[in-house]
C-alpha cells in the first residue's frame, strides 16, 4: 500500500501543479471545469483497457519481430488510449456545449492537458495495485506524457467539425508522440531512456506553450 501511494502521489504531482497554474493565471478554466476534465480522463482508461483486451484475445495483431512490437506499441496501446480519450472528450465537450450553452473553444487543449493528466493517474494506479510492474521512469514520465498527448486530442475534437484534416492530423500526432515514447523504453539501450524523457517533456513543454497562449488571449 505504501509503495501504491508513492506511484499515485508521483502521478498526482503535475496535476497539482497545472491547477496551482491555472488559478494563479486567473484562467477561465475554473474548478468545475478542471474536475470534470480531469474526472472524463480518468474514465478513458476503462474503454482503452477494453479496447486493449479485445485486440489481444482476437489474435489481429500477432505479427512476428519488429512489425509485432510496432502493432503492439502503435496499434493496441498508443492508438487505443487516444482514441478512449477523444471519445470521451467529445462526450463531456458535447455535454458542456449543452449543459452550459457555452462551445469549449479555446479551452481544450487546458481540457485536454487535465484529462491526460487524470488518465495518468488512474493507470498508474491500475497498473500498481495489479503488479507494480512500473519503472521510476515511468512513473514520473507518464504524467507529462499523457497530459502532452491528451492536450492535442482535446483540441483535435474541437478542430474536427470545421477543419477535419487538420483534426486527424492533430490526433495523430498525440498517436506518434506516445508511440515514440514507448518506442523508447522498449528499446534496449544506454541513451532510449533519456530520448524518452526528452520526448514526455518537450511534447509536454509545447502543449503548455499553447495554453498560455490562448490564456494570455483570453485576457485581451
Amino acid at each position: 500500500m505504501g509503495a501504491l501511494f508513492i506511484i499515485i502521489l508521483i502521478s498526482s504531482i503535475l496535476a497539482i501543479a497545472v491547477f496551482i497554474w491555472f488559478r494563479l493565471a486567473r484562467s477561465p478554466f475554473t474548478l468545475p471545469w478542471f474536475s470534470a476534465a480531469l474526472l472524463a480522463g480518468a474514465t478513458s482508461v476503462f474503454p482503452a483497457i477494453l479496447l486493449q483486451n479485445i485486440l489481444a484475445e482476437s489474435g489481429i495483431l500477432q505479427f512476428s519481430g519488429q512489425l509485432g512490437l510496432f502493432a503492439e506499441i502503435i496499434i493496441r496501446i498508443a492508438l487505443t488510449e487516444e482514441l478512449s480519450r477523444f471519445l470521451i472528450l467529445l462526450l463531456l465537450f458535447t455535454v458542456i456545449g449543452r449543459v452550459c450553452e457555452k462551445p469549449i473553444g479555446k479551452m481544450a487543449n487546458a481540457a485536454g492537458l487535465v484529462a491526460g493528466l487524470g488518465f495518468a493517474i488512474l493507470e498508474s494506479s491500475v497498473i500498481g495495485a495489479s503488479n507494480f510492474d512500473i519503472t521510476p521512469l515511468r512513473a514520473f514520465t507518464a504524467a507529462p506524457l499523457h497530459g502532452a498527448c491528451g492536450s492535442r486530442v482535446g483540441f483535435s475534437v474541437v478542430l474536427l467539425r470545421e477543419h477535419p484534416v487538420q483534426g486527424i492530423f492533430r490526433f495523430l500526432s498525440a498517436v506518434v508522440i506516445h508511440g515514440a515514447y514507448n518506442f523508447m523504453l522498449n528499446i534496449p539501450g544506454r541513451f532510449t531512456p533519456i530520448f524518452a524523457v526528452f520526448i514526455a517533456v518537450f511534447a509536454l513543454a509545447s502543449a503548455i506553450q499553447i495554453i498560455k497562449s490562448e490564456m494570455k488571449y483570453e485576457h485581451l
